[in-house]
C-alpha cells in the first residue's frame, strides 16, 4: 500500500447522489450574541443559498452528497467559511460573526483611464475572451479595488462585497467575493481566492433550452465530468483515455519569468540582438523529451479511496495525459505533446506535485491542487458551472 491511510481502487462503487442533505443553523453576533438577519448563507461554488431569518436561522436542503465551502457573509462583519462533508446525516451549527476590522490596503492614486485599462485586464483574465464571455455582463463594475504595480507588472483586485456577473451563455448570475486577484506579466501567471453563488437566471422556455444545451457543452469533457467518470469507472463510456506521459524539460531554455523580464528590458528600441534572443528563448520547447505510453493506464494505478465516504485521492509519480474523444481541440498548444498520427480530440496535462483529493461532485479541494497544461487550462468564468449541476438539469 502506497500510503496507509488509502484503499488501493479495485472496483470504483457507484454512489447514488440522493439529494436529502440538509444544513441549518443560527448566526449571531459574537460579543453580544444577538441575531444576523439578512446574513448570506450559501454553498460555494453551487445555486444553494439563502438568507438568514429575523431571528438568524436558517436551511439548505435539497443538498447532493460531497464537500462544500459553506460561507457567510454580511457587511460590517468578518466573512465565515467551514469545510462541510455533506451526507445523509442532518447538520446544525451555530455560527458566530464578528465585527469587521477595517483593514488598510496599498492606496494607489489612479486616474479613470488607468482604471478602465486595468479593469478591462481584470475582465480578460477573471471572465475571459471566448464566446460565452462576450455575453457575461458586470452589474456593478465600480465595486472592484483594482491597483497596478507597476514595478512588479502586476495587476492586484479585491471587493469588499459580491461582484454581480450575470452569464447571459449559461444561463446564472454569479455573485463573486473575491479575496485576492493577482495578475503576473513577469511570470505569465493569474491566480484568484474567492467564494461564489449562482443563481438561476429567469428566462423564456427558448431561452432555458438553449441554456441547457450551452451548460451541456461546457460540461461534457470538462474537469467535473472527467473526476466524476473516474470514481464510478466510466472514462470509456464517457469518452475519457488516460495515458502516462513522460516529460524532461528543457535545460538551455531559462524559467519563463526570467525570458519575459529580458524581453522588456531589451524591448526599447536600442538592443534588438539582445530582444531577438530572447524572443528565440521563448520559442524554445519547454520540453526536450518526451514520451507518451499509449496504452491506456488502470484506474487503480493512480486513484484512491480514502477513509472518508465519498472523498477520493489521485497520485501519480508522472504526468497523466486526459484524452477526451468526443470533442476535437480548437486551440493549438504547442508545449502539449501529440504524436503525429493522434487525433486532435481535446487533450490536457496533469502535473501533480502532491497528492491531491476530490469528492463526488467532481471538485478538488485541499491545499495540494493539479496544475492543468491543455483544453482546461483555458477554463475561465464564463465556462463555470455549480458544483451541484448534473447534465439534464
Amino acid at each position: 500500500m502506497r500510503f496507509s491511510w488509502l484503499i488501493l481502487l479495485l472496483f470504483s462503487p457507484i454512489i447514488t447522489l440522493a439529494q436529502n442533505g440538509i444544513i441549518t443553523g443560527k448566526v449571531t453576533r459574537a460579543d453580544n450574541k444577538t441575531p444576523l438577519p439578512l446574513a448570506n448563507v450559501f454553498l460555494s461554488n453551487t445555486t444553494s443559498g439563502t438568507s438568514t431569518a429575523s431571528d438568524g436561522t436558517f436551511t439548505l436542503s435539497h443538498l447532493k452528497p460531497g464537500q462544500y465551502t459553506l460561507v457567510v457573509s454580511i457587511l460590517g462583519y468578518e466573512d465565515y467559511s467551514k469545510t462541510i462533508l455533506v451526507g445523509d446525516n442532518p447538520i446544525n451549527l451555530p455560527i458566530e460573526l464578528s465585527q469587521k476590522v477595517t483593514e488598510l490596503r496599498e492606496v494607489i492614486v489612479t486616474t479613470p483611464a488607468n482604471w478602465k485599462i486595468n479593469y478591462e485586464q481584470f475582465v480578460k483574465e477573471f471572465i475571459g475572451t471566448d464566446d460565452n464571455a462576450k455575453l457575461c455582463y458586470v452589474l456593478n463594475p465600480k465595486i472592484v479595488n483594482l491597483i497596478y504595480h507597476k514595478p512588479k507588472e502586476e495587476l492586484e483586485a479585491y471587493t469588499d462585497d459580491f461582484l454581480v456577473v450575470d452569464n447571459v451563455a449559461l444561463g446564472y448570475r454569479v455573485k463573486f467575493l473575491v479575496s485576492e486577484f493577482t495578475s503576473s506579466k513577469l511570470t505569465g501567471t493569474i491566480s484568484y481566492r474567492g467564494q461564489r453563488l449562482f443563481q438561476e437566471l429567469s428566462g423564456s422556455k427558448k431561452q432555458k433550452e438553449e441554456w441547457k444545451k450551452k451548460r451541456e457543452e461546457a460540461y461534457y469533457g470538462s474537469p467535473m465530468h472527467f473526476y466524476r467518470s473516474l470514481y464510478t469507472n466510466k472514462l470509456d463510456s464517457d469518452g475519457f483515455v488516460v495515458m502516462k506521459l513522460t516529460q524532461l524539460p528543457n535545460v538551455d531554455r531559462p524559467q519563463q519569468n526570467i525570458i519575459l523580464q529580458k524581453i522588456k528590458k531589451y524591448n526599447d528600441g536600442h538592443s534588438r540582438d539582445s530582444l531577438n534572443h530572447w524572443i528565440e528563448m521563448e520559442n524554445l520547447p519547454k520540453y526536450m523529451r518526451q514520451h507518451l505510453y499509449r496504452d491506456p493506464l488502470p484506474i487503480n494505478s493512480y486513484l484512491f479511496a480514502t477513509e472518508q465516504k465519498g472523498i477520493y485521492a489521485i497520485n501519480f509519480t508522472d504526468y497523466l495525459y486526459v484524452i477526451y474523444t468526443k470533442k476535437h481541440e480548437t486551440v493549438d498548444f504547442k508545449d502539449i505533446y501529440r504524436p503525429l498520427d493522434m487525433e486532435t480530440f481535446e487533450t490536457s496535462v496533469l502535473s501533480i506535485k502532491n497528492l491531491y483529493l476530490f469528492d463526488t461532485n467532481g471538485v478538488v479541494f485541499g491545499e495540494s491542487a493539479p496544475l492543468y497544461e491543455g483544453t482546461w487550462s483555458k477554463s475561465k468564468l464564463s465556462d463555470l458551472l455549480p458544483v451541484d449541476y448534473t447534465p439534464g438539469d
